[in-house]
């Protein structure tokens, strides 16, 4: 596996060469695995972290334990806003969506960059706005929006960030991130298999058209990528 970098990821590259000397030294590399927790809800963030690689879901639990996804996060954010946000904890479940690297930053050192107001300020809360238009989005798009439409934005929001075509995963774990039933996922992904836009087996799903995805997919993918690419200067597509 070759070593990340930390301006692999959005933000890190962001900051500026005196920031970066002054940050860099304080980041330690991680490798996250499928399933990993990164944070949970009510839990102290204590350090963030920063993708350069992997994918991580950020999920909203109900009480009697249905869960579904708000959120994707990739190379261009972090893990955490929460530490610099003012509330300290996390108000959901942070998880490893697709593995990979990120680097790992304190967050008392985090805040202590944040308070000096220079761009790491300014990345940070722009990010955040991203991130909270995401989680709108996302909110629309489950409540308006049928499955297949919901799968394809899903889809391309998370082949966006590990630069690929191809993703693994059980359609019973989208159908948890999507918080709908499995066999809607099924029905919906084998439409799409039919008609060539992806290929699916045994939990691998290769993308064939992509553009035929984007087409199928609702206004959401679109409205979350502009805003990302808006905020940070980062544009998300392959």
């Amino acid at each position: 596996m070759p070593t990340p970098c930390p301006i692999e990821n959005g933000i890190l590259a962001g900051l500026s060469e005196d920031e970066q000397a002054s940050n860099f030294p304080h980041l330690h590399p991680v490798s996250l695995s499928v399933g990993q927790m990164l944070h949970e809800p009510d839990g102290i963030v204590d350090q963030v972290y920063f993708p350069t690689d992997a994918v991580i879901a950020v999920l909203c639990t109900t009480g009697d334990g249905h869960s579904a996804e708000v959120a994707i996060i990739g190379y261009e954010g972090m893990v955490g806003v929460a530490a610099f946000l003012g509330g300290g904890r996390s108000s959901h479940h942070a998880v490893v969506q697709c593995p990979g690297s990120a680097f790992i930053l304190s967050a008392k050192r985090l805040l202590a960059e944040f308070d000096r107001q220079g761009a790491f300020h300014r990345l940070a809360l722009r990010y955040s706005q991203a991130l909270m238009t995401q989680m709108a989005q996302t909110a629309v798009c489950n409540r308006c929006h049928s499955i297949e439409q919901q799968l394809c934005r899903w889809l391309l929001l998370s082949l966006d960030r590990p630069f690929s075509q191809a993703l693994s995963m059980t359609q019973e774990q989208i159908a948890g991130m999507l918080g709908v039933r499995r066999e809607g996922v099924a029905e919906a992904a084998g439409r799409l298999q039919r008609l060539g836009v992806i290929e699916y087996r045994r939990g691998h799903i290769l993308v064939r058209s992509r553009a035929e995805l984007e087409r199928r997919s609702c206004e959401c993918y679109g409205a979350v990528k502009q805003e990302v690419k808006r905020l940070m200067s980062i544009d998300g597509a392959p």
